[in-house]
């Protein structure tokens, strides 16, 4: 697998991407998460191809205190091949130039698997409570 920063036109192959690892949210318009990502450190953006082919993605970010880490998919016909291991192991060395000392994440709570998945790539569980609130409705993704 070649890892490679997004380029605007491999956004259909991610979103469709996206959809087949169940990351899709009716609340989360994908082509606006692009969008969005695109206007604030693109380069944290990187998808993974296969014979040319996007198979994996991971989008970063780094604000000065933290770095975040969305989007990791790995298309489930590649699973288990170790390429989301090494999707985020390049996050992590971007994030690293950066000077970023901690990465946060968030997988839903009914995903054990992915739960798992972090932990053996050294991640834990923090004792936080996470919140959030919308400041921008999407409408239903199309």
């Amino acid at each position: 697998m070649d890892i490679r920063t997004f380029r605007p036109d491999d956004e259909p192959s991610v979103v469709a991407l996206w959809e087949r690892c169940g990351l899709v949210r009716p609340w989360n318009d994908p082509h606006k998460d692009i969008a969005r990502k695109l206007e604030v450190q693109p380069q944290f953006f990187l998808v993974g191809l296969n014979d040319g082919a996007i198979v994996a993605t991971v989008m970063a970010g780094y604000e000065g205190h933290r770095g975040w880490v969305n989007y990791l998919a790995v298309d489930p016909s590649h699973q288990r091949r170790g390429y989301a291991r090494r999707m985020m192991n390049e996050a992590e060395r971007l994030l690293r130039l950066e000077g970023c000392p901690k990465i946060n994440l968030q997988v839903r709570s009914s995903n054990h698997d992915v739960t798992e998945f972090y932990r053996r790539i050294g991640f834990a569980v923090d004792d936080v409570v996470s919140l959030g609130k919308r400041l921008e409705h999407d409408p239903p993704a199309r």
